[in-house]
């Protein structure tokens, strides 16, 4: 939001921001946008709320917010927002009431007691344990960002009640930040099944109470988890889980310009998908996020990998997120606020202004320099889309990794009921040649490829260096 689009010339993103560029993130292809915290905040990050009903005065008002939302579903996008539900600002009324033993809020955070280990480490690293006068409350985050209670039945009432007052707004589901850090506080807790299920308790209540005001509500928890089998509990609870162990091997097979370990990766997912919940489960599969380096950092500004990334992205199955300015190729690295500096939008105005670039990607990474350029970086993602909502089976298709002994190949079968294709990436800068053996041998025909170049005949295929293809 802060760094998107400027309507008021204060320097700031802002609702009216968003509203104003839809017709761009329409014409992307984009089917839904993810807001990360508008609510009240002393931060610029926002994760730190201290009023779940506001909106962020800097944003705009409960107005811009509702005509935002009437202008995207108008266009056919959805909008979900980011719920903060595993901790509050330190300047929310309910801490600074909970400081008070005596006040009932005090349970709505957890209180160190004379027994309490304080060095205990948290979760996410460093201290767990923050000082509040003679006193300690839990923190995993930062002292600024104390832990909610669930054990306080109040609590639970109070995140129910915040969900169904935003479903009431118009919003379309929720990107549950923290999602595992409801009850998984300490790194000794790391892989304790009771842990895990009182957290799958917890979201589960959650969805039903959701699903009861908007059956089709769409949750997709952050899960930081490193294995297909520690994600696939989190579906049943959630509508859908960010895919980190996906994302790391996406941009592993772009930079080497090798599969590795992907096939292999793909199939344990789907099978752990479907022991946890007995079908497939829908994958949120992405590159990078608001926590992580840029993808184009993370591949040395390789242009060739970077669209070979998103070639792998866009044709999963699932429902794909990409990061704002990842479709231009903006670059960003550590710390935080590097990562989330304003869109490139060029001379068509509305860029922010309230953070200097430290990536100096030049004029030519930049929405109005890229629309120009039909070999753009912008103009793959748009294509890359396209693809997309033209074949149901790269959505919706069942997946079964392509077996092959060439390793700069990266290869998979999608099926729906009304398509089956194959869709092959040579991540390499050299020429390679695939024989169709096999059940490949039913695929004739090139649908969709990237550039051109491509060629198939007696069921040799001969994909040109960085090339993808959609086989029938």
């Amino acid at each position: 939001m802060r760094s998107w689009v400027d309507s008021n010339g204060d320097g700031i993103g802002d609702l009216n921001g968003v509203t104003a560029r839809l017709d761009y993130l329409k014409s992307l292809g984009v089917s839904g946008i993810w807001l990360m915290p508008i609510n009240p905040s002393p931060s610029y990050h926002g994760y730190d709320v201290t009023d779940y009903y506001g909106i962020n005065p800097q944003y705009g008002t409960p107005g811009d917010f509702r005509r935002l939302l009437a202008e995207a579903h108008q266009r056919g996008i959805k909008v979900i927002i980011d719920l903060v539900t595993n901790h509050t600002s330190d300047q929310h009324p309910w801490f600074v009431a909970a400081r008070d033993p005596a006040n009932p809020y005090h349970d709505w955070y957890s209180w160190a007691d004379p027994h309490t280990d304080l060095s205990a480490a948290s979760a996410v690293g460093g201290q767990a344990w923050r000082a509040a006068g003679s006193a300690h409350y839990l923190g995993d985050f930062t002292g600024a960002m104390p832990d909610l209670n669930y054990d306080t039945p109040a609590v639970r009432q109070a995140m129910l009640d915040v969900g169904r007052y935003w479903l009431k707004q118009g919003v379309d589901g929720f990107r549950l930040d923290a999602a595992q850090h409801i009850y998984y506080d300490f790194k000794a807790q790391d892989g304790d099944p009771r842990v895990l299920a009182r957290n799958l308790a917890w979201w589960s209540q959650f969805r039903r109470a959701m699903q009861a005001l908007h059956p089709d509500v769409y949750i997709v928890g952050e899960v930081t988890q490193d294995s297909p089998d520690r994600l696939a509990p989190w579906f049943g609870p959630l509508s859908a889980v960010f895919d980190f162990p996906l994302a790391s091997q996406l941009i592993d097979s772009a930079r080497n310009e090798r599969a590795g370990d992907l096939p292999a990766l793909l199939a344990r997912t789907d099978a752990a998908y479907r022991k946890a919940t007995g079908k497939a489960g829908v994958d949120a599969p992405f590159l990078s996020n608001h926590d992580q380096e840029r993808v184009m950092s993370q591949l040395g500004g390789n242009l060739q990998h970077m669209r070979m990334a998103a070639a792998m992205l866009l044709t999963l199955p699932g429902q794909p997120f990409v990061y704002y300015g990842e479709e231009l190729g903006m670059r960003g690295v550590k710390p935080d606020p590097n990562l989330r500096e304003p869109m490139r939008w060029g001379r068509s105005g509305g860029e922010t202004t309230w953070k200097a670039s430290t990536a100096h990607d030049g004029a030519g990474v930049s929405v109005q320099a890229e629309l120009a350029d039909p070999a753009s970086l912008l103009q793959h993602y748009r294509s890359l889309i396209r693809w997309r909502s033209e074949i149901g089976a790269l959505r919706d298709g069942v997946l079964h990794a392509w077996p092959t002994t060439n390793t700069r190949i990266a290869a998979w079968q999608l099926q729906d009921a009304s398509s089956h294709v194959l869709v092959l990436h040579n991540l390499s800068g050299q020429a390679q040649t695939v024989m169709l053996g096999g059940s490949a041998t039913t695929f004739s025909t090139i649908a969709r490829q990237t550039g051109s170049g491509a060629t198939l005949a007696d069921g040799q295929l001969r994909l040109p260096p960085y090339a993808s293809v959609i086989l029938r």
